[in-house]
């Protein structure tokens, strides 16, 4: 698995990043189709309008056109006058018949503005041979110039020649991008969501893995905690059969102390990992009372005192909560008092002192726990409460017990309705700050 694992999260982001960078090619390419076939119908719309006006134009020549020159100067006379687009329309109509040709082309919303100018005025950028001139700005505008002139043989042929269509397509590429909204919009919301499955597939790897070295840690210290009874129960059974043994009721009642007592230590091991099942399921049922707090605190303190004595620690107790009233479940209650004061024997020092005060803040109950023990790194601060976690202290096995003591401790707070906070100061010690709703009444 440790070996797998770096290589599936490489393999993954490789094709994570691979599939985004190609996503953008796509995207990026598909934009400039898009813009060249937007460009295309405006080309199309531009020339059916210049065709329009110049054939209405050619409709619309006075008549003086209309009849045979007899005289060199009329013909004169006839070139010099003949109209303009300008003259035979107005700003307006001319709108509408370009409009009306960017409908033809769907491209109704599309904005434009137009001028009708003269070859002269666009300087040499204006070729004849050229049907369209398109230029850019750097609005990203587009500019398209069209010559209106007749094609030969037209009625409408040879009529002023110089005058040019002149149409400006403004912020051509924020158009394009309008129109495949939906379709970069939906691109990107399936990327997310492959991004999402990636991210939660490593997740799983990573819970994976984790599982993996809890229950190997479990194993390791279950194995441990039923090996250290099972051998002294298997010694004091060997020791039973001796008859010097069997011969002296003393050094049998001994021996079978002690095999009751282990007994009963895997008895209580044994109903820990039950009790964590149960925790698991969510049936444990507790029985609420109205109770004194204090009294639950000092019956944990009671069980406790012979283990700090063994450690030649002390106790400072200062129960100063002026309302300690709590609809609390006793056995369950002072187990979680119990487990924070076993946890703080379990990690200490030399000189070991536990610090248990109480007090009141408005209607809630607090219990603060400091002890002078090894203390806690970040890492492991943030981790304590998760069901099968030991912090490391070098040998695994130095502590006893399957990681379950906080886990339970922070379940039955919040299920008598309070909540626990944790600080602590690598070397320097732990504490632990419980709050809990005060009774009414």
């Amino acid at each position: 698995m440790k070996r797998i694992f770096p290589v599936i999260t490489i393999l993954i982001s490789l094709s994570l990043f691979g599939l985004i960078f190609f996503q953008v090619l796509w995207i990026k390419g598909a934009l400039d189709t898009e813009e060249q076939k937007f460009m295309d119908h405006v080309y199309s719309a531009m020339g059916t309008a210049a065709e329009d006006l110049i054939k209405e134009k050619g409709n619309l020549m006075p008549l003086i056109k209309q009849k045979p020159f007899i005289f060199p100067s009329e013909r004169l006379q006839g070139e010099l006058y003949r109209p303009t687009i300008t003259q035979r329309y107005s700003m307006d109509e001319i709108k509408y018949i370009i409009q009306k040709a960017f409908e033809k082309q769907n491209l109704k919303k599309v904005p434009f503005e137009f001028a009708v100018t003269t070859n002269s005025f666009m300087g040499n950028e204006m070729q004849s041979e050229n049907y369209y001139a398109l230029y850019s700005d750097s609005s990203n505008n587009r500019i398209l110039a069209i010559p209106l002139e007749a094609p030969s043989g037209s009625n409408a042929e040879g009529i002023s020649p110089d005058e040019v269509l002149v149409v400006i397509v403004p912020h051509v590429r924020n158009l394009v991008w309008k129109s495949m909204t939906k379709i970069i919009i939906a691109s990107v919301i399936f990327t997310l969501i492959i991004m999402c499955a990636f991210f939660i597939t490593v997740r799983a790897l990573l819970r994976q893995k984790k599982l993996s070295e809890i229950k190997s840690d479990f194993i390791n210290n279950m194995t441990h905690e039923f090996k250290t009874p099972l051998a002294t129960i298997s010694l004091a059974v060997d020791a039973l059969k001796n008859e010097k043994v069997i011969n002296d009721p003393a050094k049998t009642n001994y021996f079978t102390g002690i095999i009751k007592e282990e007994n009963k230590r895997m008895n209580k091991q044994v109903e820990i990992i039950l009790q964590a099942a149960l925790l698991d399921k969510q049936e444990v049922q507790l029985n609420l009372k109205k109770l004194p707090a204090h009294n639950l605190i000092t019956s944990a303190l009671n069980n406790i005192n012979l283990q700090v004595e063994e450690k030649k620690g002390q106790l400072e107790i200062n129960l100063a909560a002026e309302n300690d009233s709590l609809m609390a479940d006793d056995v369950h209650f002072t187990n979680l008092v119990s487990n924070l004061l076993d946890n703080a024997i379990k990690y200490s020092k030399d000189n070991l002192v536990i610090k248990i005060s109480t007090q009141t803040a408005g209607n809630l109950f607090k219990i603060k726990i400091e002890d002078n023990g090894i203390g806690m790194n970040k890492e492991t601060l943030g981790r304590i409460f998760e069901k099968f976690y030991r912090a490391h202290t070098g040998n695994v096995h130095n502590v006893k017990g399957f990681g379950l003591g906080l886990s339970y401790v922070k379940t039955m707070v919040e299920a008598h309705k309070g909540s626990i906070k944790a600080d602590s100061i690598p070397g320097k010690g732990t504490t632990f700050l419980l709050s809990f709703p005060s009774a009414k009444g």
